[in-house]
């Protein structure tokens, strides 16, 4: 078979990066396995069974070298992966084939080293987050000031900046960094507990001493980096553990696809553009079109990860018992594509925020459209200190500005408010004094400062926990 004549997933050759791959890849999964079987050896060997150091020494110098050809053409005939590994390692170490996976179930290697993959996971999602929330953050501090159009219902209303408006995405991804620290620091080892969880093939192996049996768990967690193991279980780790992790790259997807749609929003207003290279083509039909699709690869990719989030919800609540297989094939799928899928929308995060485009003239032209309807209430406020009546000034307003409002909706025209009141003896202002109200910066309240606060207070500390490693970039394959 060929390269082309068989499915390939689009997460491996168009969107996650090769970090992210080989960490869900065969080689880092078979020779964690084989990581643990000499872990489990050399804990058995320190607690008095009879294995030596020769075994031990035989299984770590063929730790990296998998011979991948046993193991799949035993698996034609035992049906079993976990034992086919065990016979081909075996092949590999003779002196230590009968000590191999020693009083251990086949969740031993399965589960510890999914908890294992997962763990290495998420902290590689981590710094890609960090970065992308430093980059959102330099955005953010670069256009605190900027004036802009806000928006309630896709409608216009008061005025923010850019700058804030990015600091509403950075908010999320800080919630978001915040899920993924505290579930990742909380993992634990499924350890050494047996068939059904009750560490019995240990306490027969050694021969009822319950002393030892509680040293296995502590002393395979220490081995293999991590500070414990999980107090009870089944024959697995409780599947719900996968939903907490798959949750926490949800929440990154559903922050991402938020941002994303804000992107194209902006984009179809001219206002904000994704970066655009030099030679891309944006439409096969339509020669001039900038389409978003770096922004609308992020909402569809999000999309996947956050519906493949029921998964191990689903799975982790039909579990029966000690143990069911119905889990298995989904895992495979689900935990991987997840994480691959996260790691490719992160990169497009980082690809986007760093190339932003900020049309600030159109911005400005958007803005100052709306802005009259806007200021009538300084207008207003102004008249009334020259000795106008607030009841009748507003009703006069309120009129005009449904005529003005008809003038631009109807009829095509520009917004003409300011020249109306200024045409109205009511108001006794002129156009000149109207149009002093028109300072956009009047208008965006404490935006500039609120961003200023919120990256010094919140962002920054986080930034400086990271600071050796920022400056992440991200490359795009397609």
């Amino acid at each position: 078979m060929s390269e082309t004549d068989r499915y390939s997933s689009p997460l491996s050759e168009r969107y996650a990066s090769r970090e992210m791959q080989f960490i869900f890849s065969q080689d880092k999964k078979f020779r964690t396995w084989r990581k643990l079987w000499i872990a489990l050896a050399e804990t058995e060997r320190e607690l008095g069974l009879e294995i030596t150091e020769e075994q031990i020494e035989e299984l770590k110098s063929h730790a990296e070298d998998i011979n991948y050809d046993v193991a799949k053409e035993r698996e034609k005939t035992v049906r079993h992966d976990v034992m086919s590994h065990v016979y081909a390692y075996g092949q590999q170490c003779p002196k230590a084939a009968g000590i191999i996976h020693l009083g251990a179930t086949s969740c031993y290697v399965g589960d510890n080293t999914d908890i294992i993959i997962m763990r290495e996971a998420l902290e590689l999602v981590e710094i890609k987050l960090v970065n992308v929330i430093a980059e959102i953050a330099g955005f953010a501090k670069k256009y605190k000031d900027q004036p802009t159009l806000a928006f309630t219902h896709f409608q216009p209303a008061q005025p923010t900046t850019v700058g804030k408006r990015a600091a509403l995405w950075l908010q999320e991804f800080l919630m978001d960094l915040e899920d993924l620290k505290y579930v990742r620091s909380s993992l634990k080892l499924l350890g050494c507990k047996g068939t059904t969880g009750t560490q019995a093939s240990f306490l027969e192996l050694f021969e009822g001493d319950q002393k030892k049996v509680d040293r296995i768990d502590p002393m395979i967690a220490e081995k293999m980096g991590f500070r414990e193991c999980y107090g009870v279980s089944g024959q697995t780790y409780s599947r719900k553990v996968d939903t907490r992790v798959i949750n926490v790259l949800a929440g990154i997807a559903a922050s991402s696809h938020k941002m994303s749609n804000d992107i194209r929003l902006l984009q179809h207003l001219k206002e904000v553009e994704e970066p655009f290279e030099k030679s891309q083509i944006g439409s096969s039909a339509m020669a001039y079109k900038r389409n978003p699709m770096r922004s609308e690869r992020i909402a569809s990719l999000a999309r996947f990860v956050m519906v493949d989030a029921l998964n191990p919800a689903i799975t982790s609540s039909v579990q029966w018992f000690e143990r069911t297989l119905d889990d298995s094939a989904n895992k495979r799928l689900s935990v991987p594509e997840a994480f691959l899928a996260t790691d490719g929308i992160l990169d497009l995060d980082l690809n986007v925020v760093d190339g932003l485009v900020v049309y600030d003239k159109v911005i400005l032209k958007h803005l100052m459209s709306e802005l009259p309807f806007m200021a009538t209430e300084n207008i207003m406020m102004d008249c009334v200190k020259k000795g106008g009546n607030r009841q009748e000034l507003h009703e006069r307003i309120r009129e005009l500005s449904m005529e003005a409002g008809a003038h631009v909706k109807r009829d095509g025209l520009e917004n003409d408010l300011l020249e109306l009141i200024a045409a109205d003896e009511t108001f006794g202002v002129s156009l000149e004094e109207l149009k002093k109200n028109l300072d956009p910066s009047r208008y965006v309240g404490c935006a500039p400062y609120q961003v200023e606060r919120f990256i010094a207070e919140a962002v920054d500390p986080v930034l400086k926990e990271y600071e050796g490693k920022l400056g992440v970039k991200a490359e795009i394959n397609v």
